[in-house]
């Protein structure tokens, strides 16, 4: 049985990619850290599945910050895989927390990786490094590939290119296998809901029942390549099954705004949105990045895959989660009223 560990599981792609390694088999290590309330409601399902009961899902606490316990679980754990998808993710939330998210994001990959080689797991593991498109910023080339320069645009991004150069200096330094996926925006109904699309459609579906007024959005102009999250995690784990390590762009080659993104979710609710969404300076980024978009070729044909659902399905997927949501939400309000 393989041994997987996984920094972020409690988060969207974290808890995906924990229930895809659980049907494949693996047993299930993640790093969680101490919160005075329940943080883990997107993993809760896996310990009540008839066929899991836990059995191979084990919780640790603990924090990129913290290389003392990085370097004691894994000399305890001893583990197959690693997927390093912990961090502070929201971009906009870096401009107001610069330190903090390269300590994170950038010093928590160093972290991880001193610790494969302070346990002396160098020849066993096989480490994954959550790259971001945001690497890209001021993007040099439409589309972007694996080779296009990086030119990050927040705290965020820089934090995310030191991670990684990192992941490619240890793979060539001491022939760690180590890749790092260079995802385009994914998202999904587990997306956080202070992350655009998901504070869209959440909104959106709180209008339509009456729940909420208007929506406050930023800039609606930002052209993004959005993929489904569950998809996405998919290849992480083939990055890791591939004789070779190696970095791969995962995107759609599609790009749509955020006024696009408006449009369709609320189009699918018969809303007018020009009725219902309200320009907020405070959610402008002090920099911006105006476009990405991925050509996700190398991946097509080094791992075979490619994603299947593409902008409008993954709007529909959405909306209806959050409209079920917005649904029950409004019969507790009528109960209690």
């Amino acid at each position: 049985m393989k041994k997987a560990l996984i920094t972020g599981i409690t988060g969207q792609d974290g808890s995906y990619l924990a229930e895809l390694l659980l049907e494949k088999g693996y047993e299930v290590h993640g790093i969680i850290r101490r919160s005075s309330t329940f943080n883990t409601d997107r993993i809760d399902h896996l310990y009540q599945d008839p066929h899991v009961h836990g059995v191979r899902l084990f919780l640790h606490y603990g924090d990129l910050a913290d290389s003392v316990q990085m370097v004691k679980l894994l000399y305890d754990l001893e583990p197959d895989e690693i997927y390093n998808l912990g961090a502070q993710s929201h971009v906009r939330v870096s401009f107001d927390v610069p330190e903090y998210t390269g300590d994170v994001d950038g010093l928590g990959a160093q972290r991880i990786l001193e610790a494969i080689r302070e346990a002396k797991l160098v020849d066993k593991v096989r480490y994954y490094q959550a790259s971001s498109s945001e690497m890209f910023g001021k993007v040099q080339e439409v589309p972007q590939v694996e080779t296009t320069p990086f030119w990050p645009r927040s705290p965020y991004g820089c934090a995310k290119v030191y991670a990684h150069w990192l992941t490619v200096n240890y793979r060539e330094s001491y022939n760690l296998y180590a890749c790092s996926g260079i995802l385009f925006n994914h998202e999904s109904p587990r997306r956080g809901e202070t992350f655009a699309t998901r504070k869209i459609t959440r909104a959106a579906t709180r209008i339509k029942m009456g729940l909420q007024e208007h929506l406050y959005m930023g800039n609606l102009d930002a052209k993004r390549d959005w993929g489904y999250a569950k998809e996405y995690v998919e290849m992480m784990w083939l990055m890791l099954q591939q004789d070779q390590p190696d970095d791969y762009v995962i995107a759609t080659n599609e790009t749509h705004s955020v006024r696009d993104f408006v449009e369709e979710t609320f189009g699918m609710l018969d809303l007018d949105w020009k009725e219902c969404v309200k320009f907020d300076a405070r959610y402008e980024r002090p920099a911006e990045v105006d476009l990405l978009i991925g050509n996700p070729e190398k991946a097509r044909k080094q791992l075979g895959w490619e994603p299947k659902v593409r902008f409008k399905e993954l709007v529909k997927i959405m909306v209806e989660a959050d409209l079920k949501l917005a649904e029950e939400e409004k019969k507790i309000k009528e109960a209690l009223a």
